[in-house]
């Protein structure tokens, strides 16, 4: 493991979202919790433009959607939801920058990535833009480009930060699998091309350039080759829906240096285990991999198994510091 992957990750962090509607309690809440690498977090309750496609649709640079029945769908000009989808993000960056203040080290922000983004958003017939390989590709350097900005916005509020770009891509397989279902729910679309898929995540993972950059995804069957091969420095999923087949991707990952945000902490309000309990599972990866338990706190980063935003405040503020306990428990005990 290189000295560079060490320091861009902390040892737990968040994924993205989580419940209510008050920016400055939640900023609060996530900066209190992971001191050593906190995120802005998303608040879908507020309503349109606070949910994870609108609030990527306000990051587009001349591209606008507005929402329809059916979901967002792209249109002319900015009206009132790339507005409100704007004054939301703009709200949360305030919060961002108030509860920061002096802060160096990781700072992960989160946007939905261009695939996934291409399976939610419809062209103004209806169908969804993944249907047109032409506005894909436009979709994808719109995407880029307001990236590029919003990591120049936050690292002008968070000057001591590093930031760290999560894409989240939870349609991402069904894409790769000709899965993603057409306006009429009657068919689907076909397949993309793996080397079309990765190439356009490469383009869209630059805008960062070079920066520390993480892909999520909470479905089963995260490509690990295909997104380590685009530029991913750390790959977020569910560790609950690993299978042994995975066990060899898995490994190259860990010794390339990639680093794993293993989602070991449910997202749904109920019970949780002791924090050793948490990692347990990890813990019998590595073994099963032959991997050095050394390697563990440098290669793991524990958060939820997904966003919290279905769970209840209460249960979302015990998530968060579980995560911090339980990665505190693998760094003590590796073996």
């Amino acid at each position: 493991m290189s000295e560079n992957s060490e320091t861009r990750f902390g040892a737990a962090t968040g994924v993205g979202s989580l419940p209510g509607q008050d920016a400055r309690e939640a900023v609060k809440a996530v900066t209190g919790t992971f001191e050593d690498f906190p995120y802005l977090p998303e608040l879908p309750a507020r309503g349109p433009g606070a949910d994870m496609i609108g609030r990527t649709a306000g990051m587009l640079v001349e591209l606008y959607a507005r929402v329809e029945p059916s979901g967002w769908r792209l249109g002319d000009r900015p009206g009132r939801d790339t507005r409100r989808a704007r004054a939301w993000l703009r709200q949360d960056l305030d919060a961002l920058e108030e509860f920061t203040q002096g802060y160096t080290g990781p700072l992960k922000v989160q946007a939905v990535g261009p695939w996934t983004l291409a399976a939610a958003l419809e062209l103004r017939s209806g169908e969804a833009v993944l249907s047109d390989a032409g506005a894909v590709r436009d979709l994808a350097a719109s995407l880029a480009e307001g990236l590029r900005l919003h990591l120049a916005e936050i690292s002008r509020r968070v000057p001591g930060a590093t930031p760290v770009l999560q894409l989240d891509e939870p349609s991402l397989t069904a894409v790769l699998r000709g899965q993603v279902r057409t306006a009429s729910g009657y068919r689907t679309h076909r397949a993309v091309d793996r080397q079309v898929v990765e190439a356009t995540l490469r383009d869209v993972l630059g805008a960062h350039g070079g920066g520390p950059a993480v892909v999520h995804s909470c479905a089963p069957d995260v490509p690990f080759a295909l997104l380590r091969r685009a530029g991913a420095h750390g790959i977020s999923f569910d560790f609950s829906l690993l299978t042994e087949r995975d066990d060899e991707v898995i490994g190259e990952a860990v010794e390339g240096g990639t680093r794993l945000f293993a989602g070991v902490v449910p997202t749904a309000d109920g019970p949780l285990s002791d924090p050793a309990g948490s990692v347990m599972g990890v813990r019998t990866l590595w073994r099963r991999l032959g991997l050095h338990p050394g390697l563990l706190a440098e290669a793991v980063t524990v958060t939820p198994a997904c966003g919290l935003a279905g769970a209840s405040p209460e249960y979302a503020r015990r998530a968060l510091a579980h995560c911090v306990r339980a990665a505190r428990s693998l760094a003590d005990n590796p073996e």
